[in-house]
């Protein structure tokens, strides 16, 4: 079952790369009591995500957070070297969190998987955002194709603020 406007998210624990080396982070220290911008990807530095979503975060995070925003992620069902790679070569290291879903736990656990075998990746993300208050999710945006970055982009979520 899909995770809807007005339902807590479920517990789980990603990976993240630092410069003191991959940490976890639980759904708890991400979301408890903050207002968080969560967008996801089916995979890093595949084009749609490299070249549209994640820069549109990128280049909007100081008006994000200027709107109540307490802090930004992105996920994808990589591991934390893949996705500490992409923090790095983006520019978003330290500017918003990379968080490797590994075992795709969460993103099995919130309905949002997508079988993208016939595309060579497996399993994988689908591509959404949502607005997420103390752990409650209070907007949701699903991409109906992979390829695309409307209604989960930096600018429609700016419109949700």
């Amino acid at each position: 079952m899909t995770i809807a406007i007005g339902d807590k998210l479920p517990a789980a624990t990603f990976k993240e790369k630092t410069a003191d080396g991959p940490v976890e982070i639980t759904t708890d220290q991400l979301f408890a009591g903050k207002r968080v911008v969560l967008f996801a990807v089916p995979g890093a530095f595949t084009p749609t995500c490299s070249l549209n979503h994640l820069p549109g975060y990128l280049e909007n995070r100081d008006t994000i957070l200027g709107k109540g925003v307490d802090d930004i992620a992105v996920v994808s069902v990589n591991d934390w070297h893949v996705m500490g790679a992409w923090a790095q070569s983006s520019g978003g290291m330290g500017k918003i969190h990379f968080l490797a879903d590994w075992d795709a736990g969460f993103t099995k656990a919130v309905g949002l998987d997508a079988d993208l075998s016939a595309g060579g990746l497996g399993l994988r993300s689908k591509r959404y955002s949502m607005l997420v208050e103390d752990g409650v999710v209070k907007a949701l945006n699903v991409e109906e194709s992979p390829g695309q970055a409307t209604v989960s982009g930096a600018a429609a979520m700016l419109e949700q603020l």
